[in-house]
């Protein structure tokens, strides 16, 4: 469900009058009135079904988009917009139904904003209306706080902050110039070219998380970006939409995780680690510096290369390279 807090709706509009220009099967005087995944769509909700194999559609959405020879997967929708780039057209439908608060009025702090007794907000800071500032939290000059947006008790925000479509635990830490909630990196094309697709997820980070200088952190798609308790992330790391990192994991600079990767309790990634998007890295887990993960990583074991395997099939990797490097020399001499 959409968190309105958020966003806000501006259906509910027909199917057809969301995709005037596209074929359409079914009831299009059906009206829908948000977007969801497929696997959670419902009345009045319109999603983009794209299956890898030949399951049916499970839920009954009020509009499915799917490709022309897939329609008879999605039997339980009210409406079928057909196209040949499902994701593409939901895209481009997404911002008639629903779209992101705005910030409103001409005063830096909203009226409807409501900051706790003893909060500090420092010169320039700007917050947005129906947010949220807990009893003891700093908010750094120029630091911009979204309309909804919720910041823990004592949490401390540094300079130049951005924090939107998120809720901010208690003790938080976040340093100058982090940006946490913007749209994240998720691209659908067809013959018009490259498009965004619409972020409607949040970002939660719970109690006692560390944010560092510069770091991003990108709001989920429809799901949550989460950051567990106790977590620590460095400065100039990037978290893409719907990661989730879990309690006292620990990411070191220049980190990038991909969109939807799990990582798990007290996992370590050392500095410029890259995972690649959909892994997941078990509890316990250690990522050497500079590796490239493009697989799932057992719980509790130490990887590390480009691409990143376990460190002993690595280092002995390594070391048959070295001797047969050296046997070459060997030969010349």
């Amino acid at each position: 469900m959409i968190d309105q807090r958020f966003y806000e709706a501006l259906g509910p509009l027909t199917v057809r009058a969301l995709a005037p220009g596209a074929d359409v099967g079914g009831d299009q005087d059906r009206m829908v009135r948000s977007a969801a995944p497929a696997e959670r769509a419902g009345d009045g909700d319109i999603c983009y079904y794209a299956p890898r194999g030949s399951k049916p559609l499970a839920t009954a959405p009020a509009a499915c988009i799917i490709q022309p020879a897939l329609a008879h997967l999605a039997a339980n929708a009210g409406a079928l917009v057909l196209s040949e780039n499902p994701r593409a057209t939901f895209a481009r439908i997404v911002p008639a139904l629903i779209r992101p608060r705005a910030f409103v009025g001409d005063a830096a702090i909203h009226p409807s904003a409501r900051i706790e007794e003893g909060a500090q907000l420092c010169p320039g800071v700007v917050v947005g209306a129906d947010a949220f500032i807990g009893a003891g939290a700093f908010l750094g000059p120029n630091s911009v706080i979204g309309p909804g947006v919720a910041i823990g008790r004592r949490t401390r925000i540094g300079a130049c902050v951005s924090i939107a479509f998120a809720l901010i635990g208690d003790d938080v830490s976040i340093l100058s110039g982090a940006v946490i909630g913007e749209q994240g990196f998720g691209i659908a094309g067809d013959a018009s070219g490259p498009i965004d697709v619409p972020h409607l997820g949040r970002v939660v980070i719970q109690d006692r998380v560390t944010i560092g200088a510069n770091t991003t952190i990108d709001r989920g798609v429809f799901d949550d970006t989460t950051i567990a308790e106790g977590a620590k992330i460095d400065n100039l790391c990037q978290i893409a939409h719907n990661v989730s990192i879990g309690r006292g994991a620990i990411l070191a600079a220049f980190a990038g995780i991909s969109g939807s990767v799990q990582i798990g309790d007290a996992a370590t990634l050392a500095g410029r680690v890259g995972v690649g998007d959909h892994r997941k890295i078990g509890a316990g887990a250690t990522l050497a510096g500079a590796a490239a993960v493009g697989d799932d990583v057992p719980p509790g074991e130490v990887w590390m290369g480009y691409p990143a395997k376990p460190i002993r099939t690595f280092l002995r990797e390594v070391r048959w390279v070295a001797r047969k490097a050296a046997g070459g020399r060997d030969a010349e001499k």
